[in-house]
Order: structure tokens, then C-alpha cells, then sequence
């Protein structure tokens, strides 16, 4: 139950926003009882809190393979761009949920996000400096606003990118590394 809960409420929290979707409204799409819902839920931020926690550990935790894979700087790179947008497909509501509704956890809670965000970016700019103390990148980079545009770039395509398009995920992770090495590529 509690991951219908949990799949219903993303539903619900993508169509209508955080704010405007009561405790009501989850338990109506499902046919049950509020006690159904605080059994599983002490309150609809806690449930915000666990959607939240499910989207950022699993990219994490996705990050953290494929940084210990045996590739270059710029293969190990295009998996994290095709991670993020290939995840789109299945967890695109979680992301516009992760980025748009953020705001209305409690500070404490949102501290806790914000870490795991920044361990996130953290993890990709020292795979940029790798890839610049290897020579794969040019040396004059600055590897905290290059983490930025890859991450603000990535990030921003659950606003745009529709999975069932023309191009495919891979093929706009093929496009955006293609133009992130352009401008960073040692020739």
C-alpha cells in the first residue's frame, strides 16, 4: 500500500502541485481511508520527504557505479548525461516533483536534500578535474561552473524532453555530451 500511495501522490503532485493536492485527494484516488495513509505517512510533507529521498539515493547510488567503472573521464561523463536523461523515462514525475517542490519541505529536511544534491554536483566536478589532471580536458577549465552547465543543462530536460519523441535519450545525452566536449576536449 504504501507504494500506491507513494506512486499515486507523484501523480497527483506532478498534475496539481504539492500545495494543492490534500491528504483527501491521495486517499480518494485510491479508494481508501486517511488511517491508510498516516499508517504509512505521519504527514504529506513526510511522504514529499520520501519521494524525494527514492529520486536522489537512486541516482546517487547509480552515480557511485558508474564512478568506479573502469572508463575514461569522458565515457564515465556521458554515462552520468544519459543516466539523468535516460531516467526521464521512468522517474520524470519524481524529477519535477525533486526540483519544482523541494520548497516545501522543512529546513531540517530540506538541509538533508540539499546534501545529497550537493554530493551529487561534488562527485561530478572531481570527474571533471580527473579528466583535466589526465589530459582528456583542457587545463584552463574551471571545473565548478563546467559541473553547473552540465548539471543545469542535464537536470533541466524533464522540463523538455519527452521520451516518446523523435530523439531518443541516448541520443540527446549523445548531443549534449557532444557539445559539452567540444568545448572541453583536449584536440
Amino acid at each position: 500500500m504504501k507504494e500506491k500511495i507513494t506512486a499515486h501522490s507523484i501523480k497527483l503532485f506532478e498534475k496539481k502541485g504539492f500545495s494543492e493536492t490534500s491528504i483527501q485527494d491521495i486517499v480518494d484516488s485510491l479508494g481508501v481511508t486517511k488511517g491508510s495513509f498516516y499508517y504509512y505517512f505521519s504527514s504529506k510533507e513526510e511522504l514529499l520527504m520520501d519521494i524525494h529521498l527514492r529520486y536522489i539515493d537512486e541516482l546517487l547510488g547509480r552515480q557511485e557505479e558508474i564512478l568506479l567503472e573502469k572508463k575514461t573521464s569522458k565515457q564515465k561523463l556521458f554515462d552520468i548525461v544519459y543516466m539523468l536523461i535516460s531516467s526521464i523515462k521512468s522517474k520524470g514525475a519524481s524529477a519535477k516533483i525533486f526540483f519544482r517542490e523541494m520548497r516545501h519541505l522543512s529546513d531540517d529536511r530540506l538541509a538533508q536534500i540539499v546534501a545529497k544534491r550537493d554530493q551529487f554536483r561534488m562527485n561530478v566536478e572531481r570527474l571533471i578535474r580527473e579528466g583535466i589532471d589526465s589530459g582528456e580536458f583542457r587545463k584552463d577549465l574551471n571545473p565548478v561552473i563546467v559541473t553547473f552547465g552540465i548539471l543545469g543543462a542535464a537536470n533541466w530536460s524533464y522540463q523538455w524532453f519527452n521520451p516518446q519523441g523523435k530523439i531518443s535519450d541516448r541520443e540527446v545525452a549523445e548531443i549534449f555530451v557532444e557539445m559539452i566536449l567540444k568545448g572541453i576536449e583536449v584536440n
